[in-house]
């Protein structure tokens, strides 16, 4: 597997900001993919830090709206089934993301719980719009420090 995500880092990289697009829609996706890897060697390739985050965040953001819509579409018990999820962590999980509903969704750039936040609120068929807008701020935020820490603030706004 780690060869494979190696290969598909470096097709990434060598299509620029689209592959930027391809990988961070991957890594929003159920896949293990690392889109800031992608981003960093991009950005020393010369490419500009605004398409960066304009290509990550919508692609990472789309991403995120598949597991959200995949949680839409199935049961607690398949994605239970599917993922080996304890009946106990599965339920766990479900009142948590109750208790704070469509906000969950900004904590979805966590690497491994974010994938399942938003699955879960698709099963709880929490509210779509609040969910990916609270979703896209999230993953653009993430983005967006991970830019900061790469290049600073001047060189990001200028």
């Amino acid at each position: 597997m780690e060869q494979l995500i190696a290969i598909l880092t470096d097709i990434a990289i060598s299509y620029g900001s689209w592959g930027m697009f391809v990988a961070a829609f991957l890594a929003g996706s159920i896949l293990p993919f690392s889109s800031e890897s992608v981003m960093l060697a991009l950005l020393a390739a010369g490419v500009s830090p605004w398409t960066l985050l304009l290509m990550a965040s919508t692609g990472n953001s789309l991403g995120g709206i598949t597991c959200y819509y995949i949680g839409r579409l199935t049961t607690p018990e398949k994605v239970q089934h599917l993922f080996r999820i304890k009946p106990q962590n599965m339920e766990r999980a479900r009142k948590l993301v109750l208790r704070w509903g469509a906000w969950m969704g900004f904590l979805c750039w966590l690497p491994f719980l974010g994938d399942a936040i938003l699955v879960t609120l698709g099963i709880i068929r929490s509210n779509p719009l609040a969910t990916n807008i609270a979703m896209i701020l999230g993953r653009t935020l993430r983005y967006t420090t991970v830019l900061l820490s790469a290049v600073g603030l001047g060189k990001l706004i200028f």
